[in-house]
């Protein structure tokens, strides 16, 4: 290595793997990892959404249908910024564990076919968990819009990754929305 050359940049540091001690050092990364829901070592998209299922079950006991519109209101901006801080923090752009996108998503989906039976409801979830998981059509659009942005290029990379994972899972519960509108229309 002569004078007039950089010293080679540093390897960019190993993911962290999600621990419960990593979910309790920041309330970004708690609410991000659905309190708990996002550290299942099985599917933990659908741990988060089965968490969004039951707490919204919950909620609707204490709040109105319009106190929990401004509830997911308040929480797709909120949830932009706990998924961009904790994918940050955790190295890795759209990382499986982090179920805040699952939960608020499900929670609009729930709002808006309320109310429903049992069987209303699980078909809302499965329909949801299909079109996140599968990601066909405006989903995968969605979900490839903030893939192969490059922190170590781009200043916002985190900031966009951290939009990438709601705007897919909003997709998702909007593909759902229309499904279940179709077939309440034409039934």
């Amino acid at each position: 290595m002569n004078d007039l050359s950089l010293p080679a940049s540093p390897a960019p540091a190993a993911p962290l793997r999600p621990t419960a001690k990593f979910m309790l050092a920041h309330p970004a990364h708690f609410m991000a990892l659905g309190f708990g829901s996002g550290l299942s070592p099985v599917a933990p998209g659908t741990a988060g959404t089965l968490w969004a299922w039951l707490s919204f079950l919950v909620l609707q006991r204490w709040l109105s249908p319009a106190d929990i519109g401004w509830l997911i209101a308040v929480s797709i901006p909120l949830g932009w910024w706990v998924c961009t801080v904790t994918a940050r923090n955790m190295r890795v752009l759209d990382p499986g564990s982090i179920v805040w996108d699952e939960i608020v998503a499900f929670w609009a989906v729930l709002w808006l076919v309320m109310p429903t039976g049992l069987l209303g409801q699980a078909i809302a979830f499965g329909l949801f968990r299909y079109f996140d998981a599968a990601k066909p059509g405006p989903v995968r659009w969605a979900d490839q819009l903030s893939h192969g942005v490059d922190p170590a290029t781009d200043r916002h990379a985190w900031t966009w990754a951290g939009f990438g994972i709601m705007f897919d899972d909003l997709v998702a519960a909007g593909c759902t929305l229309l499904v279940i509108a179709l077939w309440r229309f034409f039934a």
